[in-house]
Protein backbone atom coordinates (compact mmCIF):
# COMPACT_ATOMS: atom_id res chain seq x y z
CA UNK A 1 0.00 0.00 0.00
CA UNK A 2 2.82 2.42 0.87
CA UNK A 3 4.52 1.79 -2.49
CA UNK A 4 1.26 2.54 -4.31
CA UNK A 5 0.89 5.80 -2.39
CA UNK A 6 4.44 6.79 -3.24
CA UNK A 7 3.85 6.06 -6.93
CA UNK A 8 0.61 8.07 -6.88
CA UNK A 9 2.42 10.93 -5.12
CA UNK A 10 5.13 10.87 -7.78
CA UNK A 11 2.59 10.91 -10.61
CA UNK A 12 0.75 13.82 -9.02
CA UNK A 13 4.06 15.61 -8.56
CA UNK A 14 4.93 15.16 -12.24
CA UNK A 15 1.57 16.58 -13.31
CA UNK A 16 2.03 19.55 -10.99
CA UNK A 17 5.58 20.06 -12.25
CA UNK A 18 4.36 20.20 -15.80
CA UNK A 19 1.65 22.70 -14.91
CA UNK A 20 3.51 25.01 -12.52
CA UNK A 21 7.25 24.71 -12.85
CA UNK A 22 10.06 22.26 -12.45
CA UNK A 23 11.39 20.16 -9.57
CA UNK A 24 14.68 18.33 -9.71
CA UNK A 25 14.68 15.02 -7.89
CA UNK A 26 17.93 13.17 -7.68
CA UNK A 27 19.44 10.18 -6.04
CA UNK A 28 23.12 10.09 -5.07
CA UNK A 29 25.30 10.59 -8.12
CA UNK A 30 22.80 12.73 -10.02
CA UNK A 31 22.40 15.05 -7.04
CA UNK A 32 25.40 17.17 -7.90
CA UNK A 33 23.98 17.59 -11.39
CA UNK A 34 20.51 18.50 -10.07
CA UNK A 35 21.93 21.01 -7.60
CA UNK A 36 24.19 22.45 -10.30
CA UNK A 37 21.23 22.90 -12.64
CA UNK A 38 19.30 24.73 -9.92
CA UNK A 39 22.33 26.76 -8.84
CA UNK A 40 23.18 28.04 -12.30
CA UNK A 41 19.60 28.27 -13.66
CA UNK A 42 17.44 29.23 -10.64
CA UNK A 43 14.99 31.03 -12.93
CA UNK A 44 14.15 27.62 -14.39
CA UNK A 45 14.85 25.11 -11.59
CA UNK A 46 13.60 26.17 -8.17
CA UNK A 47 13.25 22.98 -6.17
CA UNK A 48 15.69 20.18 -5.42
CA UNK A 49 14.84 16.92 -3.61
CA UNK A 50 17.74 14.70 -2.57
CA UNK A 51 18.28 11.42 -0.79
CA UNK A 52 21.84 10.76 0.41
CA UNK A 53 23.06 13.89 -1.31
CA UNK A 54 26.45 13.59 -2.96
CA UNK A 55 27.87 16.90 -1.67
CA UNK A 56 31.30 15.25 -1.61
CA UNK A 57 34.53 15.40 -3.60
CA UNK A 58 34.03 12.77 -6.29
CA UNK A 59 34.58 14.76 -9.47
CA UNK A 60 36.42 18.02 -9.68
CA UNK A 61 37.62 20.60 -12.15
CA UNK A 62 39.27 24.00 -12.28
CA UNK A 63 36.16 25.82 -11.01
CA UNK A 64 35.46 23.20 -8.33
CA UNK A 65 38.71 21.64 -7.10
CA UNK A 66 36.82 19.82 -4.32
CA UNK A 67 33.90 18.67 -6.45
CA UNK A 68 30.41 19.15 -5.02
CA UNK A 69 31.99 19.87 -1.60
CA UNK A 70 32.55 23.35 -3.10
CA UNK A 71 28.83 24.08 -2.68
CA UNK A 72 29.08 23.93 1.10
CA UNK A 73 32.61 25.29 1.24
CA UNK A 74 32.44 28.22 -1.19
CA UNK A 75 29.59 28.43 -3.70
CA UNK A 76 26.72 28.89 -1.23
CA UNK A 77 28.56 30.77 1.56
CA UNK A 78 30.31 33.18 -0.81
CA UNK A 79 27.32 34.11 -3.01
CA UNK A 80 23.94 35.77 -2.51
CA UNK A 81 21.10 33.35 -1.73
CA UNK A 82 19.17 32.06 -4.73
CA UNK A 83 15.38 31.49 -4.94
CA UNK A 84 15.60 27.75 -4.26
CA UNK A 85 13.70 25.36 -2.02
CA UNK A 86 15.68 22.25 -1.08
CA UNK A 87 14.60 19.08 0.71
CA UNK A 88 17.43 16.73 1.65
CA UNK A 89 17.95 13.53 3.57
CA UNK A 90 21.01 11.69 4.77
CA UNK A 91 21.17 8.41 6.70
CA UNK A 92 23.03 7.64 9.89
CA UNK A 93 24.87 4.78 8.14
CA UNK A 94 25.38 6.54 4.83
CA UNK A 95 28.56 6.28 2.75
CA UNK A 96 31.67 7.29 4.63
CA UNK A 97 29.79 7.69 7.93
CA UNK A 98 32.70 6.17 9.83
CA UNK A 99 35.36 8.44 8.27
CA UNK A 100 36.38 11.99 9.05
CA UNK A 101 35.76 15.01 6.86
CA UNK A 102 39.36 15.58 5.77
CA UNK A 103 38.95 13.52 2.59
CA UNK A 104 35.61 15.24 1.79
CA UNK A 105 33.89 11.89 1.21
CA UNK A 106 31.64 11.53 4.24
CA UNK A 107 28.01 11.86 3.09
CA UNK A 108 26.70 12.49 6.61
CA UNK A 109 29.11 15.33 7.38
CA UNK A 110 28.63 16.83 3.91
CA UNK A 111 24.83 16.88 4.24
CA UNK A 112 24.95 18.25 7.79
CA UNK A 113 27.29 21.02 6.66
CA UNK A 114 25.11 21.74 3.63
CA UNK A 115 22.10 22.16 5.94
CA UNK A 116 24.10 24.51 8.18
CA UNK A 117 25.25 26.61 5.22
CA UNK A 118 21.72 26.82 3.85
CA UNK A 119 20.40 27.88 7.25
CA UNK A 120 23.08 30.55 7.57
CA UNK A 121 22.18 31.97 4.15
CA UNK A 122 18.43 31.92 4.82
CA UNK A 123 17.51 29.31 2.23
CA UNK A 124 14.16 27.52 2.19
CA UNK A 125 15.32 24.02 3.07
CA UNK A 126 14.37 20.98 5.09
CA UNK A 127 16.92 18.48 6.35
CA UNK A 128 16.05 14.95 7.47
CA UNK A 129 18.55 12.76 9.34
CA UNK A 130 17.39 9.13 9.16
CA UNK A 131 18.55 7.12 12.17
CA UNK A 132 19.41 3.44 11.73
CA UNK A 133 19.15 3.78 7.94
CA UNK A 134 21.59 3.33 5.08
CA UNK A 135 22.44 4.98 1.77
CA UNK A 136 19.26 5.79 -0.22
CA UNK A 137 17.23 3.60 2.10
CA UNK A 138 13.93 2.48 0.51
CA UNK A 139 12.10 2.52 3.85
CA UNK A 140 13.10 6.15 4.40
CA UNK A 141 11.99 7.10 0.89
CA UNK A 142 8.63 5.36 1.35
CA UNK A 143 8.08 7.23 4.62
CA UNK A 144 9.23 10.67 3.53
CA UNK A 145 8.60 11.20 -0.19
CA UNK A 146 4.99 12.44 0.05
CA UNK A 147 5.90 15.00 2.73
CA UNK A 148 9.04 15.99 0.81
CA UNK A 149 6.99 16.74 -2.30
CA UNK A 150 4.47 18.72 -0.25
CA UNK A 151 7.29 20.77 1.26
CA UNK A 152 8.88 21.50 -2.10
CA UNK A 153 5.64 22.80 -3.59
CA UNK A 154 4.50 24.77 -0.54
CA UNK A 155 4.10 28.45 -1.37
CA UNK A 156 4.72 28.25 -5.09
CA UNK A 157 6.41 30.36 -6.33
CA UNK A 158 9.09 31.06 -3.74
CA UNK A 159 8.91 34.57 -2.38
CA UNK A 160 12.11 36.07 -1.00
Amino acid sequence: MVVVLVIVAMIIAMVVMAAMGVTLMAFPMALAVALTMAWFKPERYHRVLTYSGTYVDLRNGPDAPHGAWEYLEHFIPDNPAKPLRVWMEVAQNDIGADTGSSNRRNWVIANQRMAAVMKAKGYHYQFVYAKNAGHVDAKVINQTLPQALEYLWKGYPIQK
